[in-house]
């Protein structure tokens, strides 16, 4: 194995070189001289859910050191209590993983793949490098923070320097706390406490180069990780839909900021309408930051409603994370506790009509088409089809957040949680359970030309727009000249609305009697 040291040219010096510290640069100050730089031992940077080269403070940190550098991830399956990512977000991953080692290949470096613990596998390559510095971007899930806290507590006591940094969320959970001290729980007076603070700083450059360590440290290959589908490869959707990497996030981020955000306010709510970023599967593996969409935002010159609305999306993700990171069983436990006795069913025979899209909602069905097809619902129809599960079919809310989290690229540990709760009514400034949607009256109000149902429930594209969120109303003359067959070629309603409305008001009385 060769040394790291040997990597170092002996006549390169640097005479002042800026670190980041606290999300402020500073003065590290001179480097001695150009041997001791020879001498340098290297700084491994461990990647995890911040898979980008620009705005990456541990990164760029370490590119500023002068040291020969040493880029890690580590696919941890196995340490206790980690959620794995769902199988969408496998296939997210591994293109992620593939574009971030690319680019680090241009610029001198590589990254090194390993598998197992994580605890394990970092202390085995600062083992084998020497490393003395080891740098990464703070995680907030809590038994990701577990791990961090182990990792670092064996690096010092062995005499290696840790850093992270805040490079995933706008403001660290720790310092957004009501007067009483603790989280927020409801959304509005956590923005108004943001809004408060200073601005989220300004995205960090990517690295001009890095120094490779240059050891021939033993790595898997992307593939050998297994992340991507084989039989049956259902991923064509998705390579369709989602450009590869940071670079596919920026050309997102542009598309939308062109043609999107004006008018978001309003158009936000409309599936069928461009107004949606879609950035949301690559802020989930960080191969964009959320300061780099909010600075790129506030410079589009958009109307101050459409900027604000965006902004205050952005704020949601950051509540969902700041409640994971205080309440770190959100993906399975009710955070309002009265729903523990609620009467939801968790056998449901009939739950394939949900999740193929066949309940005869049409709304319903397009947005389970579109998760299964793309990896991806437009929000508001998350809420519809999440509200339907839980309200019109009694389902447990964890059945349909396991089933969105296996089949979102975009599956976020925080908001698929403090989402599928707020809709069940348990959650943190929950919608109240008796809110229900009713899918026809929010098909017609969001899609009312069904471009959107058309796109994804074909079978049904020839119905006037007068049936099409109700295809059961029409006559029988029209649904032979639209091509139908009720319950044949597009299935008769799963459940009728009214009663199901009332069923769940019934379960929900119960709930208030038993408090």
């Amino acid at each position: 194995m060769r040394n790291c040291r040997q990597a170092i040219d002996p006549h390169w010096r640097i005479d002042r070189i800026e670190l980041i510290d606290n999300n402020n640069f500073r003065e590290w100050g001179v480097l001695k001289s150009s041997i001791e730089n020879r001498e340098a031992r290297p700084a491994l940077v461990w990647f995890r859910d911040d898979l980008r080269i620009a705005d990456n403070p541990a990164l760029l940190t370490a590119a500023q050191s002068g040291r020969p550098v040493v880029c890690v991830f580590v696919r941890d399956t196995v340490s206790e209590n980690v959620r794995q990512p769902g199988a969408a977000q496998d296939w997210m991953l591994h293109h992620a993983l593939v574009e971030l080692q690319l680019r680090l290949q241009t610029m001198g470096a590589g990254l090194v793949v390993r598998r197992g613990p994580s605890f394990d596998a970092i202390i085995d390559i600062v083992r084998e490098t020497g490393a003395e510095l080891v740098h990464w971007n703070r995680r907030y899930s809590g038994p990701e923070v577990a791990i961090d806290k182990a990792v670092k507590a064996r690096l010092i006591s062995s005499g290696v320097e840790t850093r992270s940094f805040q490079a995933n969320l706008l403001h660290e959970p720790t310092k957004v706390l009501t007067g009483a001290g603790g989280p927020y729980k409801v959304y509005s007076p956590f923005w108004r406490a943001l809004e408060k603070l200073d601005p989220p700083r300004a995205p960090l450059p990517a690295p001009d180069t890095l120094i490779n360590c240059n050891q021939n440290l033993d790595s898997l290959t992307i593939s050998d990780l297994g992340l991507l589908p084989t039989k049956p490869d259902w991923a064509a959707g998705l390579r369709k839909t989602w450009p590869a990497g940071e670079k596919g996030a920026m050309a997102l981020l542009q598309d939308f900021l062109r043609d999107g955000i004006k008018g978001y306010a309003g158009g936000r709510d409309f599936p069928a309408k461009p107004n949606v970023s879609r950035l949301s599967p690559y802020l989930r593996f960080g191969m964009i930051s959320p300061f780099q969409v909010w600075h790129e935002a506030g410079k589009a010159g958009v109307p101050e409603n459409d900027l604000e609305k965006f902004r205050k999306e952005i704020g949601w993700r950051e509540f969902a994370w700041h409640l994971l990171f205080h309440y770190p069983d959100l993906h399975w436990r009710n955070f309002d506790s009265r729903f523990d006795s609620f009467p939801w069913r968790t056998q449901v025979p009939e739950l394939p009509s949900w999740t193929k899209g066949m309940t005869g909602y049409p709304i319903v069905d397009a947005g389970m088409r579109e998760l299964w097809q793309t990896g991806y619902m437009h929000n508001r129809v998350r809420m519809i089809v999440a509200s339907f599960l839980i309200k019109h079919m009694m389902v447990d809310w964890r059945i349909g957040e396991a089933w969105f989290w296996d089949t979102l690229v975009d599956g976020d540990p925080a908001n698929n949680s403090a989402s599928w709760q707020w809709v069940a009514g348990c959650g943190a400034d929950a919608a109240p359970y008796f809110r229900i949607f009713n899918p026809v009256i929010q098909g017609e109000k969001f899609d009312p030309d069904g471009k959107y149902v058309r796109r994804f429930v074909p079978e049904l594209s020839a119905l006037p727009d007068r049936y099409l969120h109700k295809p059961w109303e029409a006559p029988v003359e029209v649904m032979r000249a639209a091509g139908i067959k009720p319950g044949e070629t597009y299935p008769n309603p799963l459940v009728d609305h009214a009663k199901a409305r009332d069923r769940a008001l019934q379960a929900f009385e119960s709930l208030k009697r038993a408090v």
